[in-house]
């Protein structure tokens, strides 16, 4: 999707700069033409050399490009790039385009910029809440510039809280947003479970697993990036899922299946990739249960099939696809699901495969059609994985 694209990436000085080191490989890798703007800051923190050795260009600061009197045309840059990209975008920097103070090349190449314009501020907590960085980012989203949030977390002063730059894989799905052309999945609405359930016992304890919810993530976050319309509902999670532009979160199994039914009509694409608890409590507590005895017996009940529940309500042109965890049988287990819950394809993983199954960032798939063909994957990342399921959907739309 950025094959060929014209991208100027703005680096300013903050200690986020070194994550731009990776934007810049993730870029270059997609195919991108990435031209590198630093702030004279910017040097202290990563550079010029690492930055044009990765983007295979000379990396501008100064408007005179030497002694002799020739120099860098920040009109001629605005109008060569499809996208100016800041980040890190520090709140000095964000006050300058806020207010239109051209003292530096990057600013006057943002001015000059006839280009979509995205930034990620970065910078300490107190700075972030500020009332003057509060209005001038305020200020440039009235001006159509698109603001990829701070995240929360540590940051460089030791203090917890909002500030820190998106992570390079969060840009380069916002950036991706921006080119979402090509992909048969543009504008296609797409419905992705993800995660665990939990099944209260009582007030304190339930039944669940240990699902992350990244390989549903890593699959909302492609499918957005190729210019789906994505609805992600997604069970208990410490994942960030804020890039997901409509995200439904809930708990149990029951919650699931009541989000899911709401959206699944509607869709052109379901994939059930959550990790739903197959049993529930048959009655839960409304106190906590004390500790009396050896032994205590519970009876669970089986709880909704969610995707072969909506499997069946199935219209013409709707394609499901089913996720397999199995530890044995595993071809014919999966085989079976793909039958019986009519889906169109079924990704099969197995815990006996080193670096696959829950909380990992990689998994091993293989990915089973209707007439029983399969194909099996190595191992990957889940965003890698992802990629190919999506392309894989794509292939039989």
């Amino acid at each position: 999707m950025l094959q060929g694209k014209k991208i100027i990436l703005g680096v300013c000085g903050g200690i986020a700069a070194y994550k731009s080191a990776l934007l810049v490989r993730l870029l270059k890798k997609l195919g991108a033409e990435v031209q590198v703007i630093m702030t004279p800051s910017a040097h202290a923190f990563i550079t010029p050399l690492t930055l044009s050795t990765l983007s295979n260009k000379p990396v501008l600061t100064h408007f005179q490009k030497e002694k002799q009197g020739t120099w860098n045309n920040h009109v001629e840059l605005g109008l060569w790039a499809d996208l100016l990209i800041i980040a890190p975008a520090t709140a000095n920097t964000l006050a300058k385009m806020a207010n239109g103070q051209s003292d530096n090349l990057l600013v006057t190449t943002y001015l000059s910029a006839r280009c979509p314009v995205i930034i990620a501020p970065a910078m300490d907590l107190d700075m972030h809440t500020h009332p003057t960085t509060t209005t001038n980012l305020h200020i440039l989203k009235k001006h159509g510039v698109l603001i990829i949030d701070a995240e929360e977390g540590e940051l460089a002063s030791g203090l917890e809280g909002k500030g820190r730059m998106a992570e390079p894989e969060n840009i380069l799905a916002q950036i991706n947003a921006q080119f979402k052309t090509g992909s048969k999945l543009a504008e296609k609405k797409v419905l992705i479970t993800a995660g665990p359930t939990y099944e209260a016992i009582d007030p304190v304890r339930f039944i669940g697993n240990h699902s992350s919810g990244k390989m549903g993530l890593a699959l909302a976050k492609e499918a957005q990036n190729q210019g789906a319309n994505v609805t992600l509902i997604i069970g208990p999670n410490s994942l960030d899922t804020s890039v997901i532009k409509n995200v439904i979160k809930v708990t149990s199994s029951n919650e699931m299946y009541e989000a899911c039914s709401k959206v699944y009509g509607g869709t052109d694409i379901a994939i059930f990739a959550a990790a739903v608890a197959d049993y529930s409590p048959s009655k839960i507590s409304n106190q906590k249960i004390k500790k009396q005895s050896e032994n205590i017996s519970l009876a669970l009940s089986k709880t909704i099939d969610i995707a072969q529940t909506l499997g069946k309500l199935k219209k013409k042109g709707q394609f499901n696809v089913g996720f397999a965890l199995e530890t044995e049988n595993e071809l014919v287990n999966a085989q079976d699901k793909l039958a019986k819950k009519k889906f169109d394809l079924v990704v099969l993983n197995s815990l006996n495969d080193t670096g696959a199954g829950f909380k990992g960032d990689t998994n091993q798939i293989t990915i089973i059609d209707k007439p029983n063909n399969s194909r099996k994957f190595e191992l990957k990342t889940k965003t890698q994985v992802a990629k190919d399921i999506l392309h894989e959907i794509e292939i039989r739309l």
